[in-house]
């Protein structure tokens, strides 16, 4: 069910990116509650026609993974809401999509970088993040291959971001750029990713890799998503 966020209320910056979001797709604010965090996401109302049928496991060369808001980013979003935090600590979401796990470290105190490879990803990002009175957050387009400069981040965070082995390099050199010397990674998957184990024995060339498999119900029914986490060795 739709929770009314009223557009009057959004800043003007925010409610000019909503309007032109909404030339494009049908939308709504839908309340996502993480534990004691309460936030209002803004997403896609109308999924089956945007998603055509598409299988994220089959087809991932085209299926537009940002639209949805995945059993992982849920599961990533709980780790988030739980993490200790320090004054000052940064925080860097990959692959953001929605932004879930990352609007939710924002709201315990994070510094947070939400990023994406495509404007209109951002935009409701941006609009998210206004719609919940966090001002403090940024935003960037990242393109793996050719990354931008940026200072590194004390956590770096991905959900259902490993799907194409010829990005594994790339994303290794992302987390070589941009995580700081005692940073630590997070990533979350569904267990049938066939990718993940493929990329983490890459990644354990230079990171001691922990893992977890966590439960969780969903509309197709029980499933497995493996969290993930990285320091360097």
């Amino acid at each position: 069910m739709d929770t009314i966020v009223d557009m009057n209320e959004l800043p003007d910056k925010a409610r000019d990116v909503l309007k032109r979001i909404k030339k494009k797709y049908k939308v709504g604010f839908q309340p996502l509650r993480v534990r004691d965090v309460e936030l209002q996401i803004l997403q896609v109302t109308d999924l089956e026609h945007l998603l055509a049928g598409k299988d994220p496991f089959d087809d991932v060369s085209t299926f537009p993974f940002w639209v949805k808001l995945w059993e992982a980013s849920l599961m990533l979003s709980d780790i988030m809401a739980t993490l200790p935090v320090k004054p000052g600590q940064t925080l860097l979401e990959l692959g953001a999509g929605l932004g879930a796990p990352g609007l939710v470290a924002a709201s315990r105190g994070h510094k947070v970088t939400l990023s994406d490879y495509e404007p209109h990803i951002l935009d409701f990002q941006r609009v998210s993040a206004a719609a919940n009175g966090l001002h403090d957050v940024a935003f960037r387009m990242i393109d793996w291959t050719k990354p931008p400069e940026m200072e590194p981040f004390d956590t770096i965070i991905g959900a259902e971001i490993l799907f194409r082995d010829e990005f594994f390099q790339p994303l290794l050199n992302v987390f070589d750029n941009y995580l700081a010397p005692d940073g630590t990674i997070y990533i979350a998957h569904d267990v049938r990713r066939k990718s993940v184990p493929m990329f983490l024995e890459v990644a354990q060339k230079d990171y001691e890799v922990a893992v977890k498999a966590q439960k969780m119900n969903s509309e197709d029914g029980e499933m497995t998503i493996l969290i993930n986490r990285l320091r360097r060795k």
